[in-house]
């Protein structure tokens, strides 16, 4: 299986790469896991579903409610910034290019920047606000850019889903805003947690953010495990009250890599302190990397 793994690390972003990765996910899902949250942390919200995936294997250490459908709230952003990354290697567009911010962009609810009509936002910065803030007017501003309206551009991450195998998920929208049809589940967000890591390792520290700098302001991140938890280098924060807390945790501690997903948490908090316990508990069990 490290052969298959140093393989696909090298060709992840090929579709028969992704199908691959997924079938030996739910292949090591079917021998090495545990069905039902540990005891000591049992979530009892219907909105609850939590992954832990070692990242090195593809094994999957832990799983509650992972294929079952949760609303991803600003988890999506992942998905839109992986189709930012996907534009800057293919030369569409640098660090430098400037997204203009359409009236309907600007007027997305919080979190956002806030632009004055007219204004325009350089990629790199889009890439913070996206990571580190969640800004919803900078997901519409990107999703106007490259996909001509948002609506289109939901059909392109959909459309991305299905190369990655992340057969649960539909978009909808860029940001992750309110949104019924808007569905995805654990499994498919520890996909594409792995996937960012794996395609674009040099985009990755986007997501280690906990702030930036914008017209002067510093701006800061939703994320508290990063900089608190030893190993924890990312990824990504989501809320809506349809969702509750959803989180994908990126950890690489002593050679040994984990994503964690947790959804439905009822607070922030608690969130946090159930994926700490996830980590305690199955971060010694990883396979350290080579």
């Amino acid at each position: 299986m490290q052969t298959t793994f140093q393989l696909l690390a090298g060709s992840f972003h090929k579709a028969a790469a992704a199908f691959l990765m997924i079938v030996l996910l739910a292949a090591c899902s079917t021998t090495s896991t545990l069905e039902v949250p540990p005891p000591s942390t049992a979530q009892t919200s219907p909105k609850y579903a939590a992954i832990v995936v070692d990242a090195n294997s593809g094994a999957i250490l832990f799983q509650a409610n992972a294929d079952q459908p949760r609303y991803p709230a600003s988890l999506s952003k992942m998905m839109t910034l992986y189709m930012l990354f996907e534009a800057i290697e293919t030369g569409r567009i640098s660090r430098d290019t400037l997204i203009p911010v359409s009236d309907y962009a600007r007027a997305r609810p919080p979190s956002k920047i806030g632009f004055k009509r007219g204004q325009s936002v350089d990629v790199d910065t889009a890439i913070r606000a996206l990571a580190v803030k969640s800004a919803n007017d900078v997901a519409v501003a990107v999703a106007e850019y490259l996909g001509g309206t948002e609506e289109q551009f939901a059909q392109m991450m959909t459309a991305k889903a299905r190369q990655l195998g992340m057969s649960g998920t539909t978009f909808r929208n860029a940001s992750g805003l309110p949104d019924d049809r808007q569905r995805t589940t654990a499994r498919d967000m520890a996909l594409l947690g792995m996937a960012l890591r794996r395609r674009f390792p040099s985009h990755y520290a986007y997501f280690s953010g906990t702030s930036f700098s914008y017209n002067g302001r510093t701006i800061r991140g939703h994320n508290d495990l990063i900089g608190k938890v030893d190993g924890v280098d990312g990824i990504k924060t989501g809320y809506i009250r349809a969702s509750g807390y959803n989180i994908v945790t990126s950890v690489n501690r002593d050679g040994r890599r984990m994503v964690v997903v947790v959804m439905g948490g009822e607070s922030a908090k608690s969130r946090n302190a159930y994926v700490h316990e996830l980590i305690v508990r199955y971060l010694p069990g990883a396979r350290p990397g080579v």
